[in-house]
């Protein structure tokens, strides 16, 4: 019997409460705590841009909030037709990538045997990548590779074939950088290609 008076004791006072928040939001008065008003507001005055987020070859569309040149949120798109304003975790965190104290922003080299990292030009890191990648293939390549299982017999013939390097792909890459990064694995005789988003 208490349980049935107590039960209507509360449904009476939300009731009374719900009346109350009702008559409050009719004049005006925001009862919501301070972050949350000042969240909206500074949404409200951000300028928005439309983007696609960097992540997989899904190509979700975001919405950047900007104000002054300075990011203030990321959100998926409400009006897209891909995710319809849903992001997957990576994608709902990708505010993250801009901000981030931690994040790089310029190429580090650690030379063989050195304890430190030293800042190098971009230039310079690029033409070191290229050179270390000619080298090896110019060791390695060969016109023909076979594969042999554990008796010695044959399992995999592969022509002009560079067999030291391996391509590892990543989650941002979209559509068109991997038909290119395809191509230019391909044409270098690499053999064992993978995306990090298999493994």
């Amino acid at each position: 019997m208490d349980t049935a008076v107590l039960s209507r004791r509360k449904l009476l006072g939300r009731s009374l409460a719900g009346t109350a928040l009702s008559a409050m939001a009719a004049l005006g008065i925001d009862l919501r705590p301070a972050q949350a008003r000042a969240w909206s507001l500074r949404i409200a005055e951000a300028k928005q841009y439309p983007s696609v987020c960097p992540y997989c070859a899904v190509g979700c569309d975001t919405m950047v909030y900007a104000q002054d040149g300075v990011i203030l949120d990321i959100e998926g798109d409400p009006n897209s037709p891909i995710n319809q304003g849903t992001l997957c975790p990576k994608g709902a965190a990708i505010y993250q990538l801009h901000v981030n104290p931690n994040r790089l922003t310029q190429v580090l080299h650690r030379a063989p045997g050195a304890a430190s990292w030293e800042v190098i030009g971009l230039e310079e890191a690029m033409d070191m990548v290229a050179e270390r990648v000619k080298a090896t293939r110019d060791e390695t390549f060969q016109e023909t590779y076979e594969a042999t299982n554990a008796d010695g017999e044959p399992v995999e013939r592969i022509q002009m074939a560079t067999t030291e390097i391996f391509s590892l792909g990543g989650a941002t890459m979209d559509n068109e950088w991997n038909h290119v990064h395809q191509k230019l694995m391909r044409g270098l005789g690499i053999v064992p290609i993978e995306n990090q988003a298999r493994i």
